[in-house]
């Protein structure tokens, strides 16, 4: 009766390695962990400038370790209360529909254009390359969304302007081209599968790792935007998270210009408009969500920018 192999672990024996490479891989790590701390560090001190007291701020600037602590600029932010809740809801609604919307769209027409036997691949893909030479500008789009599709205060105007880039399109295609072997398709045409069929069974699932890195940079799009949202909606019940925002930046900035702001608002201010703990504050709940997220979603991304790369 024959014996299995069984394949043991290879391990390796940092004993001999020579010293320059062991120097090297210090050096290295210590370069790592400084570059980390070095991005980290802004976002912790975003954190604690916005719960910091206005008056300690305006005394000793921003500090990792304030003298006082105070809830002013993240009340100043979440007194707003629905409002605020019905703005998450909008921008959550707006990135899933518009993330989702974009990947379909793009990843159907990657796929058309990364067809050989496709007669309007060479129009489509000429097509594609227009709008990163030409622009028909801000105001020329603003009239088309408003009086010809009546897009004002409809969410569909913060989903279409992002919805489709060209670049997005063109890692798509090139991922299909470089990392989906054409003939497996092929064997799906001669086993009777047609274009719909091999792009939903075929070429969708084995584009997941490229979807999951394009969703993610789109959704990250989708979650800042606030310029679309500025232009295309007035409707305080449809305003995104994003004007939300910039409008409790503007009446901060309208109380500390008057001079006639009455001294009870003031008093329930504590004394000082918390203009600095207010801003950390609006920027604490926009990326909030973001910094929570992004771990679960970071080996997808991570996979979905490397693989290919390597031939399996």
């Amino acid at each position: 009766m024959e014996k299995t192999a069984v394949a043991t672990p290879i391990k390796f024996n940092h004993k001999h390695l020579s010293p320059k490479i062991i120097i090297g891989q210090t050096i290295l790590t210590i370069l790592i962990i400084a570059f980390t701390i070095f991005c980290f560090a802004p976002v912790l001190l975003t954190f604690i400038s916005a719960f910091t007291d206005e008056m300690t701020i305006n005394q000793n600037g921003f500090s990792f370790w304030p003298e006082k602590w105070s809830m002013t600029g993240m009340n100043s932010v979440l007194k707003y209360g629905d409002k605020l809740f019905s703005s998450y809801a909008v921008t959550i609604f707006v990135t899933v529909a518009g993330t989702f919307l974009g990947l379909l769209v793009m990843s159907m027409y990657a796929y058309a254009i990364s067809r050989k036997g496709f007669k309007l691949t060479k129009f489509l893909s000429i097509f594609l390359l227009i709008p990163m030479l030409f622009n028909g500008g801000q105001l020329s789009g603003y009239m088309i969304f408003t009086r010809y599709y009546g897009l004002k205060n409809n969410l569909l105007a913060l989903i279409l302007p992002l919805c489709v880039s060209t670049m997005n399109v063109i890692i798509l295609r090139t991922y299909i081209v470089n990392s989906i072997p054409g003939e497996l398709m092929e064997a799906a045409k001669i086993d009777g599968a047609g274009d719909y069929r091999t792009f939903f069974q075929i070429t969708l699932p084995l584009l997941k790792p490229s979807l999951a890195a394009v969703g993610f940079m789109m959704a990250t799009a989708y979650w800042n935007d606030w310029q679309n949202a500025l232009l295309y909606i007035s409707n305080d019940k449809l305003k995104p998270l994003q004007l939300l925002l910039v409008n409790i930046q503007k009446n901060i900035s309208f109380l500390l210009n008057n001079t006639n702001v009455p001294a009870s608002v003031r008093a329930a201010m504590g004394g000082a408009i918390p203009q600095y703990s207010a801003t950390m504050a609006t920027v604490l709940v926009v990326i909030g969500p973001i910094m929570v997220v992004y771990p679960f979603f970071q080996k997808y991304f991570i996979k979905g920018l490397t693989v290919g790369s390597v031939k399996g």
